[in-house]
């Protein structure tokens, strides 16, 4: 009879008088200091004892369950303790005799630090290292092609914020512009290339500086002009023609840099008119067409203009910087001893020029590594540039510097840092 009172004693006993061992619901705070310890001693359990084992208030399985548990009502939380130190020792002694035989214990925590990843090291684990999954880190060496630079550590990201902005395709714009180097080494002018011709560089010189006015008069773009320059240099160093055919060259080459860069090109009897009936239509049409068939129909070549936007992005220079070196790039233009300079060159360095006459600013890291020049490189430049705006002052030549005389151009041509002191000195440093 006690037996059997004691058995249903047993059995009846709540079941919240204590949380399974194998349950998740253990509570880990500072009035259940036990519960820390029976959660760790859990985590260290075989996945044999943790990973099918279910609550004890199951009602499939609760009736063999219970009464396969005795529970001593004498025992306390001391023992608790100790049997859950003892359970401890055994799993440590079991990672000791799976270690070599001449491990010590320092190795067997080395080995294990080792083998299981640090929180820290987790937490820098970014979302795009899962989904590519390579979490390593960058390999920064500079044997590596790939490798990314220490001079980059100074260099502005010019196009980070310009993500959302399609028309400014940050994703690509740096191919672009390396394409576009190369395109300008593709389609090289070469220097004094009218040497023999019946055309000297004085008249190239005259017709461009007519063309700059009726360049002026129709209100076309600036790359307009810069095209244009750029079809007749190519096309005379390919295709010599008679001086009676020069001015025909250049409205032709005007319409055609017209079609390809304006919304809405001048009509060919516009550019008759312009020539005084000079010529015809028909002339200038078979002359387009002479022109079109030299060049293979390669307009593209890069125009100085598109660089110069690009580094006054870079430099971040203010309109009056910018300003200065379009018509330092103009002067340019008309010189026929500046034609074999690359585009990119000339725009960097009217811009590395612009900023050192206005206010001193340096050529920064940031422009030296989007526009491919260090200020070393485009000294000579310079100089020869400092030469031009001096030449300008006495020039017979006058549209380029009437143009930027204009409030348009912030009469940018007619301030007192060109004709400063540092102007002085670098023209005559010029080999020019």
């Amino acid at each position: 009879m006690h037996t059997h009172l004691e058995t249903m004693a047993l059995t009846n006993r709540p079941q919240t008088a204590r949380q399974p061992l194998g349950s998740t619901q253990i509570l880990i705070n500072k009035e259940n200091p036990d519960g820390a310890l029976l959660a760790k001693t859990e985590l260290q359990r075989p996945a044999s004892h943790m990973g099918t084992r279910s609550a004890l208030g199951t009602i499939d399985n609760i009736g063999h369950k219970v009464s396969a548990i005795t529970i001593d009502p004498s025992k306390k939380t001391n023992a608790i303790k100790k049997e859950i130190l003892q359970q401890q020792q055994i799993v440590t002694r079991q990672k000791l005799c799976k270690a070599k035989a001449t491990s010590s214990l320092k190795d067997l925590v080395e080995t294990e630090t080792k083998s299981e990843p640090s929180i820290e090291a987790v937490k820098n684990v970014t979302k795009t290292d899962i989904l590519l999954g390579h979490p390593e880190s960058m390999d920064i060496s500079e044997d590596k092609p790939e490798a990314f630079s220490k001079a980059l550590l100074k260099v502005e990201d010019i196009d980070e914020n310009d993500k959302d902005n399609p028309q400014l395709v940050s994703e690509y714009v740096n191919d672009i512009y390396q394409y576009m180097k190369e395109l300008e080494k593709k389609y090289p002018v070469k220097s004094k290339f009218l040497e023999g011709y019946e055309i000297t560089g004085k008249m190239r010189a005259i017709l461009i500086d007519w063309l700059c006015q009726v360049h002026h008069r129709f209100h076309l773009l600036q790359e307009t002009l810069y095209l244009t320059v750029s079809i007749i240099d190519r096309f005379l160093q390919m295709y010599p023609v008679p001086r009676n055919k020069l001015q025909l060259v250049g409205v032709t080459a005007m319409l055609i840099a017209s079609k390809y860069e304006e919304m809405y090109a001048p009509e060919v009897a516009d550019f008759v008119y312009i020539t005084d009936n000079a010529y015809q239509k028909k002339d200038i049409r078979e002359m387009e067409a002479l022109i079109l068939r030299t060049l293979d129909f390669g307009m593209g070549k890069p125009l100085c203009l598109h660089f110069l936007r690009r580094n006054s992005k870079a430099g971040g220079v203010d309109a009056s910087k910018h300003t200065m070196a379009k018509y330092l790039m103009e002067l340019t233009i008309i010189e026929y001893d500046m034609v074999q300079y690359y585009p990119s060159e000339i725009a960097a360095a009217a811009l590395c020029l612009s900023m050192k006459l206005l206010d001193g600013t340096k050529w920064t890291d940031t422009l030296e590594h989007y526009s491919s020049y260090s200020e070393e490189d485009l000294s000579p430049l310079m100089k020869k540039l400092c030469s031009l705006v001096i030449k300008a002052e006495t020039y017979k030549l006058t549209a380029v510097r009437t143009k930027y005389a204009s409030s348009k151009f912030m009469k940018i041509s007619s301030c007192s840092e060109l004709k400063g002191q540092v102007v002085k000195e670098l023209a005559s440093q010029n080999d020019l």
